[in-house]
């Protein structure tokens, strides 16, 4: 098929999916959201399975966690069908592709879901204190002005550049993005219950790997690290058996955010770390492959003008437009070399997946 596996909107990733799907011979599902979309059109979350549907061995590639980081995710796996590449599945293997887990993020350019929640915040155990983080509670009212005048936003910047030097910058970005719980009007919120895209994909799971005895799983994100590169993210502690499989799978390169390795903060709820109790019954070798875009400054200064956006103007308006390119260019690199790596680089995590599904079962 020809033409480019990205896409500029929603809806265009998800024509191309379901078509790429199709042409792979897959059986597709939809789970349907209840919101909609900027254009008026239906949202879901579209599940494809390659293989047989009792399969010891499923190779899971989820897109959309983080809402318009499925820019990136939505491609990587329209690619992986296009290929072809179901043909390296192991014998008696399946391939579950997860496509926009958090279709509203993806189709209103936000990173989080309709309920202004951070879905890899959100996979945490409601019933029991939920984390605190102090550091955020002392920034909210830096991350969230009631304007967002030129005034305001500068204000807001000298505040949280004061934090860094005082503290240091890692320090910020884990006061910022590790997870809050206080603040349902801030960012990198976890939320207080389950979220509607939580509880898509604990079904997804539930009713799919019921019969696996080993999981390989691609998480796909943008927004940390260098141009372009993709850092294999381990939610593992160094510790662990699925943090050793992960770097047997994917090289030294593999790094564990629970052990302070990775570009990423140290996070609360993220549904990869999540996933051995999902499927208690399988081994899970999981990976988040973090692509880099734009500097870390400029990631935050998208994430604070979407969360007033949509707390106090208008997403449909021209600034509310202006605010939305500004998200997406901080999240997705519209440029024919980063998206050659974006492919490059998950077409090598995928094989190597599926090559450790393969020595899974030959063992």
């Amino acid at each position: 098929m020809s033409g480019s596996p990205f896409s500029a909107t929603y809806a265009e990733a998800r024509d191309k999916f379901l078509a790429a799907a199709r042409g792979a011979g897959a059986s597709l599902s939809a789970y349907v959201h209840p919101e909609r979309g900027p254009d008026g059109g239906e949202l879901a979350t579209d599940v494809a399975w390659i293989g047989p549907t009792d399969a010891r061995a499923v190779f899971v590639m989820v897109s959309a966690t983080h809402g318009v980081e499925g820019h990136c995710g939505s491609g990587a796996q329209i690619d992986w069908l296009r290929r072809g590449e179901a043909a390296h599945l192991p014998a008696g293997a399946a391939a579950l592709i997860v496509h926009a887990i958090n279709p509203y993020g993806f189709a209103w350019s936000r990173r989080v879901t309709h309920e202004n929640v951070d879905l890899n915040r959100n996979f945490v155990d409601f019933g029991q204190p939920l984390p605190q983080n102090p550091n955020y509670d002392a920034l909210h009212h830096a991350v969230k002005p009631a304007d967002w005048s030129e005034a305001t936003q500068a204000a807001s910047r000298a505040t949280l550049l004061n934090y860094a030097r005082t503290h240091g910058f890692p320090a910020l970005v884990q006061a910022m993005s590790g997870g809050q719980y206080s603040h349902a009007d801030g960012i990198f919120y976890g939320g207080r219950e389950p979220t509607w895209s939580r509880r898509t994909l604990e079904t997804i799971f539930r009713e799919r790997l019921a019969a696996a005895s080993d999981v390989g799983v691609i998480d796909y994100h943008t927004g940390l690290g260098p141009w372009g590169y993709a850092e294999p993210i381990a939610s593992a502690h160094p510790a662990s058996d699925g943090y050793r499989r992960a770097r047997e799978w994917h090289g030294l390169a593999v790094t564990s955010m629970s052990g302070g390795e990775s570009v990423s903060a140290v996070l609360a709820g993220d549904w990869l770390e999540a996933v051995p109790r999902l499927a208690p019954h399988a081994r899970t070798t999981g990976v988040a492959l973090e692509y880099g875009v734009v500097p870390s400054n400029e990631v935050l200064d998208a994430l604070r003008a979407d969360n007033w956006l949509h707390a106090h103007g208008d997403p449909l308006s021209p600034q509310g437009q202006a605010i939305k390119a500004q998200v997406r260019a901080a999240f997705y690199g519209d440029d024919d070399v980063w998206r050659g790596m974006v492919l490059g680089q998950s077409l090598v995590a995928a094989r190597q997946s599926m090559a450790g599904l393969a020595k899974a079962l030959g063992g």
